[in-house]
């Protein structure tokens, strides 16, 4: 047991690479991304025409014959990929936005970032008509657009976690009200395809649809990574991480830029799934029992988690399938309920 809590350090102490991992996380995160892939082949085989393993792993492989590597390769392997990027990238942002404000519900989707980014998909939808790469730029202008109000709203003297929430909750609830207007107010065809996103779905998820936002995912998980040890500092509070030498208002703008950035890029391709980023950072902290964020176990955590309830979405109910943002919602609700009772205790 004590030899998992061991330190991993890379590098040299007084080298430009100095990373220091701990056993416990790295162990967490791999069985989690091996649990991933393992779901991931899984789901691949599951559908109205289901595919042995064996099948399977031969379209990923290239040996298989034209149907097989059409329903593999064209039809479910979009959805799937698109569901553990988007969920890895909704877990790292909860994972940033709570370790910023220091709140398990410190998460883009209570603070209403993801309604912000869907209200620029919504605009972008009804009142230009865009394509997915207009749709990626407008989920991301509308959650930045919203985090900078949420921020600026929230700025006395520095940012309280409790304060920030409040607002966030606040002008969720405006956004809601005017995207709400926005669907009344545009044509029937529009206003069916928004409702459909606003949803959160996978369904009809293709290559075509999928590379912008993954592209964004993926850029913003980078970026993520290598601000890793900033999120650390900044856990240790804003005088700690000043005293250590951290510029604490420009690496709290980073974060949340690049926070926001992920969850504007998953909106912009599914709608707002919500819920997973709150819940995937919280159990990555306890599978890893530590009390910091761990960027890579929540990245992970949120892949298993969204690919899980796409599945259940998907196949429970056949010959019907649900939205994954029902499955989520109804899975998170129980979670909240959860720990705010536990903390109630």
């Amino acid at each position: 047991m004590t030899s998992l809590n061991r330190t991993i350090l890379l590098g040299n102490i007084d080298g430009r690479i100095n990373l220091r991992l701990q056993l416990r996380h790295v162990i967490v995160s791999v069985l989690l991304a091996v649990m991933a892939l393992i779901l991931a082949v899984f789901v691949l085989g599951l559908g109205t025409l289901p595919l042995s393993f064996a099948d399977t792993l031969s379209a990923l492989s290239g040996r298989a014959n034209p149907r097989t590597a059409m329903i593999v390769l064209d039809w479910r392997l979009p959805r799937i990929t698109m569901a553990l990027i988007l969920g890895a990238a909704l877990g790292m942002s909860g994972a940033i936005f709570q370790s910023l404000i220091r709140n398990p519900l410190g998460s883009p989707d209570i603070i209403g970032f993801n309604t912000g980014a869907y209200t620029g998909v919504l605009i972008t939808i009804v009142l230009f008509h865009g394509d997915h790469v207009m749709i990626t730029l407008g989920a991301l202008g509308g959650g930045l657009l919203t985090a900078v109000i949420v921020y600026l709203l929230s700025w006395r003297q520095g940012i309280q976690g409790f304060r920030l929430i409040m607002i966030g909750i606040a002008v969720s609830a405006m956004l809601t009200a005017f995207n709400m207007w926005l669907m009344i107010t545009g044509s029937l065809e529009t206003v069916m395809s928004a409702a459909l996103w606003g949803a959160g779905s996978l369904n009809g998820m293709t290559w075509a649809r999928a590379i912008p936002s993954a592209i964004a995912c993926t850029l913003g998980m980078c970026l993520c990574l290598g601000l890793a040890r900033r999120v650390r500092m900044m856990e240790m509070g804003d005088d700690m991480a000043g005293a250590l030498g951290l510029s604490v208002g420009s690496t709290r703008l980073w974060l949340m830029i690049v926070g926001v950035m992920l969850v504007a890029a998953a909106t912009a391709a599914t709608g707002p799934v919500v819920f997973i980023a709150l819940a995937a950072p919280q159990i990555a902290q306890r599978l890893c029992r530590t009390r910091s964020m761990t960027l890579a176990a929540s990245a992970c955590t949120g892949a298993v988690l969204l690919l899980g309830a796409d599945a259940v979405a998907q196949h429970l109910f056949s010959p019907f399938s649900l939205p994954v943002g029902i499955v989520t919602v109804s899975i998170g609700g129980l979670y909240m309920l959860w720990l705010l009772v536990r903390d109630a205790s």
